[in-house]
């Protein structure tokens, strides 16, 4: 194995940011208990702000950004991990205060690391990445929540984003009635071949509304908009239904009252696909693995190279990325 491997970098030089594509030894890598050989990363709204530095997403410089990885292990001081184990990473600050996986190495702690579940490869679980992640979470919640099949119409928010491309196939494939709300009309067509049965335009639920409840409609929801969208989603909720938040990708504000949640009966549940329990991290990786149609989720990736994520980043942050950008470190 050669002892120096590409990886985009982001500096602060006497506060000067620099994202690049560079070569780097081994030696630079943190410590770590498992060596990984990256084979994808995926792009995430996370890491749009890392790479563009128009968040304060990334704690400590020179950083390797990437909040996702996915590959086989080289080395491992841990038990848990041996060389040539295929390996996923979502979360736990990596790509934020810890080198990511926008390169060909990345030494990480075994804790952080899931085994690739049974069934998946390498390419379709950064296809699901921590956007789909973050979508079987909101979907487990809705769960222990109560919702069933057959209760009526669930919304999902930002729609043809990562984390709702990816909600709108599990819901629908789980038997519910989905509907998709999204500004986007040229991708219809998309949303409606991944199982949504009916579409609205986001202005709709983006558009306020001065009386603090509405009709109710949804048995359930998942928001990765947030702001007066998620506040037209709590005042249109049914009695005793919930919702995930998830995102904010239209602001995170809430601009909204308690009527809902006292009147109605409406849970908020906060989802936070960061720091998961290993044990739900393992649960949500098999349901993935077994609630996700794997020929849909073809239908929400893309794959792009470390180079082309200085545009991509960009784009994602402006809600142009359509589904899951898989990154080729390699290519």
């Amino acid at each position: 194995m050669s002892d120096t491997f590409k990886a985009l970098l982001v500096e602060n030089d006497e506060g000067q940011f620099k994202a690049s594509i560079k070569t780097l030894s081994r030696t630079d890598l943190p410590e770590g208990e498992v060596l990984v050989q990256v084979a994808y990363s995926s792009l995430n709204y996370k890491d749009g702000l890392a790479v563009t530095n128009k968040g304060k997403i990334v704690r400590s410089f020179p950083l390797v950004p990437g909040i996702d990885l996915a590959g086989t292990v080289l080395e491992s001081s841990s038990a848990a991990y041996k060389p040539g184990d295929e390996v996923v990473l979502t979360g736990w600050g990596v790509g934020e205060q810890y080198w990511g996986g926008y390169a060909q190495l990345a030494s990480v702690k075994a804790d952080w690391l899931v085994p690739l579940p049974p069934g998946l490869t390498l390419a379709q679980a950064m296809g699901i990445g921590t956007a789909g992640f973050t979508a079987m979470l909101c979907v487990l919640a809705l769960e222990e929540h109560g919702l069933k099949p057959g209760d009526g119409d669930v919304v999902v928010t930002g729609a043809s984003g990562g984390v709702g491309s990816v909600a709108v196939a599990v819901l629908a494939k789980l038997g519910h009635r989905v509907v998709a709300s999204t500004g986007r009309t040229e991708l219809h067509d998309y949303l409606t071949e991944l199982g949504a049965a009916e579409i609205i335009d986001r202005a709709v639920l983006a558009t306020p509304s001065k009386r603090p409840l509405e009709s109710g409609r949804w048995a359930g929801a998942v928001d990765a908009v947030g702001g007066q969208t998620l506040a037209s989603v709590l005042k249109t909720m049914k009695d005793d239904t919930s919702v995930t938040a998830c995102g904010l990708a239209g602001s995170a504000d809430l601009p909204t009252t308690v009527l809902p949640f006292i009147l109605r009966g409406v849970n908020l549940l906060g989802i936070n696909s960061v720091s998961v329990p290993h044990a739900k991290r393992r649960e949500a990786w098999r349901r993935l693995s077994q609630d996700l149609p794997f020929e849909l989720l073809e239908k929400t990736m893309q794959t792009a190279s470390l180079a082309d994520l200085f545009q991509l980043s960009e784009d994602i942050l402006q809600g142009q990325v359509r589904g899951r950008v898989v990154v080729d470190v390699n290519a």
